[in-house]
């Protein structure tokens, strides 16, 4: 079966500046995947490239085993079956919500035109705004509308344009676990874009992630925060604190603190004389993975506390003056300046060569990580 989208070797330049480059993923049908990555690295036009709104100029890209774009040549937008949900919803003022819906079906006879809507404005929760206008809904019920509009036709993909960043923080996380959900339950294809890492790891089943036009890594949430295939990708994803390490053979890293157990990645190896006895690299070091133990006689100061409701995230400072981070339930409240027990618990080992931006890959870890 064909993939519902292909991007094979996928570049947009003008001239000599390319906003992306070389970039190449494929979208399953039913799969949501999401394009990540700060402001300026390209995903916008990427998804803009996707519905026909760009040309391109290296590559191909196919919907559903149908090529709708090369060089010189591509299908116009209406004639892709392609969805579109923006950022500013673009709703119709003058109709109303359910005139709104249906405006891509008025191919369709009345009565099968009005069952789709009244479908889709269930799906939605406003079955009972279809009669209301735009400007009489909240942010929130206006997205659900234009979710509702670009569904409406059945559109082979559905491309959503950073579609929760007029909400505030709790409306656009409820919401983008409600879109999940009704994309789920509608089996349809999508693609989303967003800088916000919460947002992608809420709403998609797969991460592409973009920096200065290049894909870096397309993989699952899981893998991208526990196996980023570059040092952009784990220093981007989660949290964390990159410290220097020495390889003491091919299954511990001594990091000053404790000494790592887990099988070194391959890369490692080719790049540092097998990795042994002595070879720098550094290793990031996640909140999750420095434990806080009153009875461990490693100690650590903290320099900062950021209160978050169930937890509480410290920057600390270890013996050697390096900084960390830590999340700690938050019945343990310690101030600023105070020493606590900590230990090391890494069940990932997430390692880089120190002399180069080398690629990484991340291994469960063998056993218990300090010794």
């Amino acid at each position: 079966m064909n993939p519902v989208l292909r991007f094979d070797q996928v570049s947009h330049c003008y001239g000599s500046v390319c906003v992306f480059e070389g970039v190449s993923f494929v979208l399953e049908r039913g799969t949501i995947g999401c394009l990540l990555g700060p402001s300026g690295c390209g995903k916008t036009t990427v998804l803009r490239c996707i519905a026909g709104f760009e040309p391109i100029t290296a590559g191909t890209i196919e919907i559903n085993g149908v090529e709708v774009a090369r060089p010189g040549r591509q299908t116009p937008p209406e004639r892709r079956q392609v969805g579109m949900v923006f950022q500013d919803y673009a709703l119709f003022p003058h109709l109303s919500v359910a005139d709104n819906i249906g405006f891509g079906l008025r191919g369709l006879q009345a009565t099968a035109r009005g069952a789709r809507v009244r479908e889709l404005l269930d799906v939605v929760g406003l079955s009972s705004a279809g009669t209301r206008f735009p400007h009489e809904l909240s942010g929130g019920q206006q997205q659900r509308v234009a979710l509702a509009r670009a569904l409406a036709p059945r559109p082979e993909l559905l491309l959503l344009d950073e579609p929760f960043s007029n909400l505030d923080v709790e409306m656009r996380e409820r919401l983008g676990q409600e879109v999940r959900d009704i994309l789920k339950h509608q089996g349809t294809t999508a693609i989303l874009v967003t800088h916000d890492q919460v947002e992608a790891f809420a709403v998609a089943d797969e991460i592409g992630i973009l920096h200065t036009g290049r894909l870096r890594q397309w993989d699952t949430p899981y893998n991208l925060y526990h196996r980023p295939a570059q040092r952009f990708v784990a220093d981007f994803i989660g949290k964390g604190v990159f410290v220097p390490g020495v390889v003491l053979d091919d299954q511990r890293i001594d990091i000053g603190i404790g000494k790592l157990t887990g099988d070194l990645p391959p890369e490692c190896a080719a790049g540092c004389a097998n990795c042994t006895n002595g070879c720098d690299v550094e290793v990031l070091l996640r909140p999750d993975d420095i434990v806080h133990d009153d009875a461990s006689a490693l100690k650590a100061r903290v320099l900062h506390k950021a209160f978050r409701g169930a937890d509480i995230l410290y920057t600390l400072a270890l013996p050697d003056g390096r900084k960390a981070l830590s999340v700690v339930p938050s019945h343990h409240d310690h101030a600023l300046g105070e020493e606590i027990g900590i230990r090391v618990e890494a069940d990932h080992v997430i390692v880089f060569r120190r002399d180069a931006g080398a690629a990484a890959r991340t291994q469960r870890s063998s056993g218990p990580a300090p010794t």
